[in-house]
């Protein structure tokens, strides 16, 4: 196995994969162990409450943040930042860890849909219901992965802190929007959208650390002794300067 492959597995492969099981094991202690137990007894009610309170403006509202964490938008979007990034910094390791980063979260998402089968919740459905199960939310998970991977990106380049507080509070606040949209429109039970903050965010997190982390080296490991690349350090014969 290559140098690479192997930190592949190690700092990516690996951990999206615990993330997976995880996943899983939280999905059957929701739907098959603690269902009866507080607060999950109270989920329905949850639901319930917002659809009594569902009105013209905020179904319009709803729509739209529904609409930001839709696949067919999450794909444009992540698409042309990736490309925003790459034609910007001149450099694949931003791009890169976007598209890893929301990738890593669908898979876990599509995996986790298969192994654990919850019902929507028992209200009216505003959306038309995609075939997968209601646990964890896709909506949510990809918002989560994309939006806060953006601040993320935008917080470390911003010079000042009210620049970081300013890309975490405006672009940490779509994925609320449509964690609240997706139980508003029938679509989720409260903790369906809570576990999709859990996915995306330790997407952002693993991918962070794999690829936007400066200090690891991917490829084969320097020897001591040895010269980086590009002759930045003299031969041991040359002469002393100054």
């Amino acid at each position: 196995m290559s140098a690479i492959a192997a930190q592949v597995a190690k700092r990516v492969l690996l951990p999206v994969t615990l993330l997976l099981a995880f996943m899983v094991l939280l999905g059957l202690l929701v739907t098959r162990v603690l269902d009866d137990v507080w607060p999950f007894t109270v989920e329905d009610t949850v639901n319930r409450g917002l659809a009594a309170d569902r009105t013209g403006g905020w179904n319009d509202v709803s729509l739209v943040f529904s609409t930001l964490a839709s696949t067919q938008l999450i794909v444009v979007v992540t698409v042309l930042v990736a490309l925003v990034l790459r034609l910007v910094l001149h450099r694949w390791r931003e791009p890169l860890f976007l598209c890893a980063a929301v990738t890593a979260q669908a898979l876990v998402f599509l995996l986790t849909t298969m192994a654990i089968d919850r019902q929507r919740p028992a209200v009216e459905h505003m959306d038309v219901s995609p075939p997968t199960s209601s646990f964890p939310s896709g909506h949510t998970s990809a918002s989560v992965a994309l939006y806060v991977g953006i601040a993320l990106l935008l917080a470390l380049r911003a010079r000042s802190t009210a620049g970081k507080v300013t890309w975490w509070t405006l672009l940490v606040l779509v994925p609320v929007g449509v964690a609240v949209t997706r139980m508003y429109r029938g679509m989720h039970h409260p903790s369906d959208v809570v576990a999709s903050f859990v996915n995306g965010g330790t997407c952002v997190v693993i991918m962070a650390r794999a690829v936007l982390n400066r200090s690891l080296t991917w490829g084969r490991a320097k020897l001591p002794g040895r010269a980086p690349a590009g002759g930045d350090t003299p031969p041991a014969h040359a002469p002393a300067v100054g």
